[in-house]
């Protein structure tokens, strides 16, 4: 056989090996067309599939249609996120001001009011420390403008929760804020408990989380001993829960069962309903006013698949208020 001919037979089997061993690592994970959607917009570093430092998340069991969870994008039907800047520097009253943006590209101007605001904004370091829900002040531009409390260094997650007045539905869209300083990640801690202590308050959670149908969620309040009913309405309700997904950070609504108004008294109990789209971790921030004061007790969930046995814990990192439990209210 000469030159030629050997080269031919070398290149066509090298084809044959490389087609092979494509099919394989098809078959063994495989890539659909739709890849990983989000919410009307390009998928952004860490949204999906890693802890927000890079590493890859816990492995929840995501299909292509269960990421697209609130939270997960800047943008949806039009609307966007727009931060006056994505890096900011670590400190106390930090400024962060942003715009939201309309189908037209225009800030929108006119909004419903949910739970007692037209704007939510939620903050989070990515290893779900630093949680604060603050309301920014909007100017006549359409610019919101909000002070932030950011301890330390890292990679932080804001999100808006707001339903424009031209919807009937809400949107939560998210973006990545880069803070200056030294970065010590800290663990997510276990689902070990179910009571953690915030500001003085014991707070008590009962329920079964679940992945794929609604749980009932049921937070007790006490206080020395004794559980308390002079709970203040908080946001129209006697507390306000945010539930966020391990690794991606996907933003759940939760939806208290009782409507509070002004002057009424409230507690020992707070319930809540929700539904945990995937079997994975989940980080629960309860906010509740007492004793004059918003008080944010965290918990960590396991949400098993159905048929398998759910786990909740609360805080294993000492009480919630202060860096990590900060509000702007």
């Amino acid at each position: 056989m000469n030159t030629v001919a050997k080269l031919g037979v070398y290149v066509g089997g090298l084809a044959v090996a490389f087609g092979a061993a494509f099919g394989i690592g098809a078959a063994a994970d495989p890539v659909t067309s739709s890849g990983r959607p989000t919410h009307g917009g390009p998928a952004r570093a860490g949204d999906s599939g890693t802890d927000g430092r890079g590493m890859p998340g816990a492995d929840l069991g995501q299909s292509t249609t269960a990421v697209a969870l609130p939270g997960l994008a800047v943008s949806q039907d039009g609307y966007s996120l727009m931060p006056d800047t994505n890096t900011l520097p670590a400190g106390e009253h930090v400024r962060f001001r942003f715009t939201v943006t309309g189908p037209d590209g225009a800030p929108v101007q006119k909004y419903t009011t949910t739970h007692t605001r037209d704007l939510h904004l939620i903050v989070v370091r990515r290893d779900l420390t630093g949680f604060q829900h603050v309301h920014p002040v909007r100017d006549a531009a359409g610019i919101w403008t909000a002070s932030l409390q950011l301890a330390s260094g890292g990679t932080y997650r804001a999100f808006a929760d707001f339903t424009p007045a031209a919807r009937k539905t809400g949107l939560t869209l998210g973006a990545d804020i880069s803070v200056a300083g030294m970065f010590t990640p800290v663990p997510l801690p276990a689902a070990a408990t179910t009571t953690t202590t915030t500001g003085g308050y014991d707070v008590a959670l009962a329920g079964t989380p679940a992945a794929g149908h609604e749980s009932t969620l049921t937070f007790t309040v006490s206080r020395a001993g004794s559980q308390i009913t002079d709970l203040e309405p908080y946001l129209g309700a006697f507390g306000h829960l945010v539930s966020l997904r391990a690794g991606d950070l996907a933003y759940l609504h939760t939806h208290p069962a009782q409507e509070a108004a002004a002057g009424q008294r409230g507690g020992p109990t707070v319930r809540f309903t929700t539904e945990f789209p995937t079997a994975g971790t989940y980080r629960l921030f309860l906010d509740f006013r007492a004793g004059g004061a918003v008080h944010t007790a965290p918990f960590t969930v396991v949400a098993p698949a159905p048929g398998a046995v759910a786990t909740t814990g609360g805080a294993a990192d000492g009480p919630a208020d202060g860096p990590a439990g900060g509000h702007g209210h």
